[in-house]
């Protein structure tokens, strides 16, 4: 099995910066999509970054764009935000797709690490 640890998050200000890790161990299969979702209190999670097995193409919620850059390194991944607002405010978390590309199906979630932006 494969446990996914999440870090990195926080509370900051609009217009800060955070980089968010999350950490794989057990056995891990490294050609498998990656992505990050987050969920608000009282809201649906959503999706917000995901990466390819190579690393090599990203998507990102329109929300994110421009912000927001997924990475990985092997079955690491890691999401970079710049220019937080109060709506980034979630927990985040972090997935293992079962495909190299996305597919909307997760066998593996992280616990999710806070980040909090207040104005």
């Amino acid at each position: 099995q494969v446990q996914l640890v999440e870090s990195g998050g926080g509370s900051v200000q609009t217009g800060d910066s955070l980089r968010l890790s999350c950490a794989a161990s057990g056995r891990t299969f490294v050609r498998k999509a990656m992505a990050w979702f987050r969920q608000a209190p009282g809201k649906e999670r959503e999706f917000v970054a995901a990466i390819t097995d190579s690393g090599r193409s990203t998507s990102y919620a329109d929300s994110v764009k421009g912000r927001f850059t997924i990475s990985r390194d092997g079955a690491s991944t890691y999401l970079q935000m710049n220019s937080l607002k109060p709506e980034d405010t979630a927990v985040y978390y972090c997935a293992i797709d079962r495909a190299p590309y996305p597919s909307g199906q997760y066998d593996s979630w992280g616990q999710g690490t806070q980040v909090t932006v207040s104005s």
